[in-house]
């Protein structure tokens, strides 16, 4: 019996900013050209993939994947208050109709981190009115796209925003609030709902998600009491609140987007409340611990939910394509392992399709199945884990994936 279903969706993803190239309008452009920001360097044509999406897509579908997840760009949609630009929705019109020329299903994501430099000057998400505003932008696309969109992803990592934006202060605005941060979390739970309900009053019939990053979180030293209640304490913020308002009716989707990177050993004495990976365990580009036994956890912990489960970022930042190879093989291992235990996996989009700008810290982290040489005119080279992994896709034979 095959280990995954037919019709799974094997794909990969983007968002706008991290590809697309000078999106000049927004709170990132700002963000990213401010001396005193913690960017190493700014997006600037990004891998210009704004202008070369087609290729992009026939690259994508002749490597075997199905499948791709894309943002939408909420400040050319809406590049002034009120004012919406039928040029931008054309043309993600035109993007949505080259995917499905190419025979990778759509996953659109309506908010990937960037907020249009007007919304942000007015408060962004801390905005009294932000609700209304974000449920206007979501009309707007729903009555231009809605047709076109088979999956929509609604809000990208809500507490990923509410962490970066409003307490580590390592996105735009900066801020380290731990108030603003909590508030922030609850508004974007409700922003899903929000654009839940927006999008069922339009035209098409996408199934609807919202996308949540879920560590696997332990506490540093178990047993300890300051560990054990911190952990429970970041459980609460980056898991339960988001798990526990999919659980408390009304329309909340048809799926889950899980998005998982690493465990994340909490310290209560730490400032970030984050410890290192411990000592001589495997990492990446970014630092982060290569811990798919966490992946598995996360997956059951998701299905709580009681919806079906689409794998909307799982990936690795490396310059070893052979580490890129053994990651795909272990963390496919778990996906394989959650669906023979029940768990409704319809999905799997490796994070990322090409080599982007990493936010904060640039160019440097290489996360794609396909290389950009940005020596070389922003050149696509695909590895060969993208030819292993659209191997999969067409079989769904996980021991292909063999270091060289």
């Amino acid at each position: 019996m095959p280990i995954f279903p037919p019709g799974f969706h094997w794909g990969s993803a983007t968002a706008s900013h991290q590809v697309e190239g000078n999106n000049t309008n927004n709170d990132w452009w700002d963000w990213e050209h401010d001396p005193a920001s913690p960017c190493v360097e700014p997006s600037g044509d990004a891998i210009d993939h704004y202008h070369r999406y087609d290729d992009d897509f026939a690259l994508l579908a002749a490597l075997g994947q199905n499948a791709h997840r894309f943002s939408l760009e909420w400040s050319r949609i809406e590049p002034a208050e009120g004012e919406f630009s039928t040029a931008a929705l054309d043309h993600y019109a035109r993007m949505l109709d080259s995917l499905a020329r190419h025979g990778l299903t759509a996953f659109v994501t309506l908010h990937h981190f960037t907020l249009p430099r007007w919304f942000a000057a007015r408060g962004g998400w801390l905005a009294p009115d932000a609700l209304d505003v974000f449920g206007r932008y979501v009309a707007r696309v729903s009555a231009a796209l809605g047709d076109r969109m088979p999956y929509v992803c609604t809000i990208n990592e809500p507490q990923i925003v509410a962490r970066e934006c409003y307490l580590s202060g390592q996105f735009p605005p900066g801020h380290r609030d731990l108030t603003e941060a909590v508030t922030v979390n609850g508004v974007l739970a409700r922003a899903h709902r929000t654009a839940v309900e927006v999008m069922r009053a339009g035209p098409g019939s996408s199934q609807l998600g919202t996308c949540l990053h879920l560590p696997h979180l332990e506490p540093l030293r178990p047993g300890d009491e300051a560990d054990e209640g911190a952990t429970a304490a970041a459980r609460l913020v980056m898991v339960d609140t988001h798990l526990d308002d999919l659980r408390a009716g009304g329309d909340v989707g048809d799926f889950v987007g899980l998005q998982y990177y690493s465990r994340a050993l909490i310290d209560a004495t730490a400032a970030d409340l984050t410890a290192p990976p411990p000592e001589g365990v495997e990492t990446t580009l970014m630092g982060w611990e290569v811990y798919p036994a966490g992946f598995g956890a996360v997956l059951r912990r998701i299905a709580a939910a009681g919806l079906p489960v689409v794998v909307t970022e799982n990936g690795i930042a490396t310059a070893d394509d052979d580490q890129r190879v053994r990651y795909l093989a272990s963390h496919l291992a778990e996906v394989a392992s959650a669906l023979a235990d029940g768990v409704d996996v319809r999905g799997y989009l490796y994070w990322s399709s090409f080599d982007n700008f990493e936010w904060a810290v640039g160019y440097r982290p290489t996360f794609g199945l396909v290389g950009i040489d940005r020596t070389d005119g922003l050149r696509r080279t695909p590895r060969r884990s993208a030819e292993l992994f659209g191997e999969v896709a067409r079989t769904g034979d996980l021991t292909v994936l063999r270091p060289a």
